[in-house]
C-alpha cells in the first residue's frame, strides 16, 4: 500500500513523530487503528440504537411533549 500525504499532511506528520520521537509510519499506523475503532464503535452504537429506540418510541414521544 502506498499512502500519498499532501505536502501540509507529510510536514504534520514528520513534526508529530518528532515530538514523539517515533517514525511516521509509527504514527501513522496508530492513527489508522484509532479510526477504525473509533469508527467500529459509532457503527455499533448506531446499529444498537435503530434496534432498541423503536421499543420505547412511545415513552420518548410523551417525554418530548
Amino acid at each position: 500500500m502506498t499512502l500519498r500525504l499532501t505536502d501540509g499532511e507529510s510536514a504534520a506528520l514528520k513534526a508529530r513523530a518528532d515530538l514523539e520521537q517515533r517514525s511516521m509510519q509509527e504514527v501513522a499506523r496508530e492513527a489508522v487503528r484509532s479510526y477504525i475503532e473509533d469508527r467500529s464503535r459509532v457503527e455499533l452504537l448506531d446499529r444498537v440504537l435503530d434496534q432498541e429506540l423503536p421499543r420505547y418510541d412511545e415513552a420518548l414521544r410523551r417525554l418530548g411533549e
